[in-house]
């Protein structure tokens, strides 16, 4: 069955030195109001789950040696950035529709950021709800990732966990941590990243592409869960 990934992607290239770009890599909340700022007046001020609404998912990169800021964000909407100082840019906003056929076989390069958490009963406060632990080693990482893949031929895992709808070629799965982000404006916010880089194999295109469109794991709101893709040549 072959199904459609429809989106837009946006390229934003900041300046890290520019007063509007520089509070982004020491406040997360700050990197959240940069990507929602191109989706104003498409849901209702205040909206708790605005972000979700218009299905924006993004990933940062920073080069320090060059002082630029590389954020991707995806939308079903198509975003309007001329709220960004035309200062800040370090070159114009490349703003991309995406209309991308998906059928199982199909095969991408990809790359993610995830927030990878597991449960842990609270046994300090019996009947409690479970803490949320973030996995610290990239070993536990590449499991906690392992988990939501779905083979080839397979049935689909029945573990409570969400698939990708997509199998790896797990030989060259590369994992690598990455620095938390933290912010002040939310008290004890601190949230554990890891890149995950591959090739994959899709395996259920309807859930590959649903994935694709609505992002997985945790922490979507703070530039984690987006799944970017290319093609593999045949």
């Amino acid at each position: 069955m072959t199904t459609r990934l429809i989106t837009c992607h946006s390229i934003l290239q900041l300046d890290l030195q520019h007063t509007y770009t520089a509070p982004a890599l020491t406040d997360a909340h700050h990197m959240h109001r940069i990507v929602m700022g191109g989706f104003k007046g498409w849901v209702p001020d205040g909206a708790p789950d605005a972000r979700a609404q218009v299905g924006v998912l993004s990933t940062w990169s920073a080069d320090l040696k060059t002082e630029t800021l590389l954020i991707v964000v995806q939308s079903r909407v198509r975003p309007d950035w001329s709220g960004i100082p035309r200062s800040a840019l370090r070159q114009p906003v490349d703003v991309r529709n995406v209309d991308q056929p998906i059928s199982p076989g199909d095969r991408f390069t990809f790359r993610t950021i995830v927030n990878p958490v597991r449960a842990r009963p609270n046994k300090e406060t019996p009947g409690a709800r479970s803490k949320r632990v973030p996995h610290a080693r990239p070993e536990h990482v590449r499991r906690w990732f392992e988990e939501r893949l779905h083979a080839e031929g397979a049935p689909a895992p029945d573990r409570g966990i969400e698939t990708i709808g997509a199998d790896v070629d797990r030989h060259d799965l590369a994992i690598r941590m990455l620095p938390p982000v933290e912010s002040d404006h939310h008290k004890g916010l601190k949230i554990a990243r890891a890149e995950i880089r591959g090739t994959l194999t899709v395996t259920n295109a309807p859930t590959f592409a649903k994935t694709l469109t609505n992002g997985f794991g945790r922490a979507r709101a703070y530039s984690c869960g987006l799944i970017l893709t290319r093609p593999t040549t045949k």
